[in-house]
């Protein structure tokens, strides 16, 4: 399982869930690079000097065992660089999903399939810039709960989770995102910078909240 998006506990808890990883002890191993990249956008808006600057990019590896491993990589201000890009490839044992792509071995063939989207408001499409949903091989495997918003897809992943929290609230739900699990992420960050910083591996425990 390899994350190359976003940073520390956000990244640990989508590898923990991709690896269904739950609350297992894990090896962190994390090596930082530190090289002159261009970075000409930051939440202050666009910069107007776009000479290389130094940016740090941090790999680290999770082992939890079991075959079990996630590979974290991300460079400074990977949110808002352009010209960096997002890859989540989560590969098993007759194939791998690569972005939209999955790949796998079936019999003696390999097939390919992408993970194909319906969005409006592209070419002469006058219904609104929106996502509507995603399909694999002509099934509907994903509809937008609030097509017709235009939320980005950041947005409709939040709006989902105020959602499910409300449910939760009212208990009409599960927890969409226990303490718990939120607590484990952070560890495992934590433990991704400890590794950084003295180039040593670290062993995260089960802790009492597991």
């Amino acid at each position: 399982m390899q994350v190359s998006s976003t940073h520390l506990y956000h990244a640990t808890s989508m590898i923990r869930t991709f690896l269904d990883a739950g609350m297992a002890e894990a090896t962190v191993s994390a090596r930082t690079f530190t090289a002159p990249l261009v970075d000409p956008l930051s939440p202050a808006g666009w910069s107007d000097d776009v000479s290389p600057q130094p940016r740090t990019t941090t790999i680290a590896t999770l082992d939890f065992g079991d075959g079990r491993m996630g590979l974290y990589d991300f460079v400074d201000n990977q949110w808002w660089n352009p010209i960096l890009s997002r890859r989540v490839v989560l590969r098993g044992s007759h194939g791998e999903l690569e972005g939209d792509t999955v790949r796998r071995f079936e019999g003696s063939e390999v097939v390919v399939s992408p993970i194909t989207y319906r969005r409006t408001g592209v070419d002469l499409n006058l219904e609104g810039n929106d996502v509507v949903s995603a399909s694999f091989e002509g099934r509907i495997v994903y509809r937008n709960p609030w097509a017709g918003t235009r939320l980005s897809e950041d947005d409709i992943a939040v709006a989902s989770l105020l959602e499910s929290t409300g449910r939760w609230a009212r208990g009409d739900g599960p927890e969409p995102y226990p303490l718990a699990e939120a607590c484990q992420d952070h560890l495992l960050g934590l433990a991704i910078g400890e590794s950084a910083r003295t180039g040593a591996d670290v062993r995260v425990a089960r802790q009492p909240w597991a």
